[in-house]
């Protein structure tokens, strides 16, 4: 996740390859045979110092920015990068670096929306993105946690997210991360949009039971002017209408 990881975690995943009916529309807002996808990229205090007009005139049009890890880590560049992309016209959103192992999903769900993961409509803010992806510390690939545990855990911070902010958490993962540590559990997808992550030529096989991807990180090495060294690239599953529609929750 844009150069989020230790170098460890990006060998791991390298190898691995309104109410409900009107919040399932925004989530399907496209399938994955639509036309238009829309560049986006995701970034962390890695990038350095982003020049975010640079950014927008390249083309770029979304960008998910980390905000959070665990329960006490705060991006260094998070607040510079999340008001300077709005301002540049680049429809935002914040992510939270999963660690399943160290609190409740609750006790997460709460730090990231009290430290710039909560949601205004104002056509240029997504919901934020809970980031799950194998442990690049000690603890397990799936953070020492049950398949019975970690979905808990994800409902745990799902729920919590949607009460602190009214909106349904985009959830990022691998399809093989997601189908070993759940247990190839369906039960989010109705909801929570997709963001896949793999590092090829197509989203490939989705995570159990996902119908289609929303987003769809398809590399770690993209480049973008304004943007020193290499960042992740995104594309979002349908054209900018309906992407500021999943920021405006309408």
């Amino acid at each position: 996740m844009a150069r989020t990881r230790s170098p460890l975690r990006r060998l791991i995943a390298a190898a691995l390859t309104t109410v409900a009916t009107a919040t399932a529309a925004l989530v399907a807002t496209a399938t994955p045979a639509a036309a238009a996808t829309i560049p986006g990229i995701d970034v962390s205090h890695y990038q350095g110092s982003i020049n975010w007009t640079s950014v927008r005139n390249a083309g770029i049009q979304f960008a998910f920015i980390k905000a959070t890890e665990g329960t006490t880590y705060k991006d260094p560049r998070f607040g510079a990068n999340y008001t300077n992309a709005y301002y540049a016209g680049v429809i935002r959103g914040a992510y939270h670096f999963a660690r399943p192992n160290i609190s409740s999903g609750a006790t997460q769900a709460n730090f990231l929306a009290s430290n710039g993961g909560a949601w205004s409509a104002d056509s240029r803010t997504l919901p934020a993105a809970l980031d799950l992806e194998a442990n690049p510390y000690s603890g397990g690939y799936c953070y020492g946690l049950s398949t019975t545990g970690m979905r808990s855990w994800v409902q745990d911070f799902l729920n919590t997210y949607r009460s602190r902010t009214s909106r349904y958490a985009v959830i990022y993962t691998t399809t093989s991360w997601w189908n070993t540590c759940t247990g190839s559990w369906s039960g989010p997808w109705g909801n929570h949009p997709l963001w896949i992550a793999r590092w090829a030529s197509t989203p490939g096989t989705l995570p159990s039971g996902a119908p289609f991807w929303s987003f769809w990180q398809y590399t770690s090495t993209g480049s973008v002017p304004g943007i020193s060294g290499n960042v992740d690239r995104n594309y979002w599953n349908g054209d900018r209408s309906r992407l500021i529609a999943l920021a405006n929750n309408t």
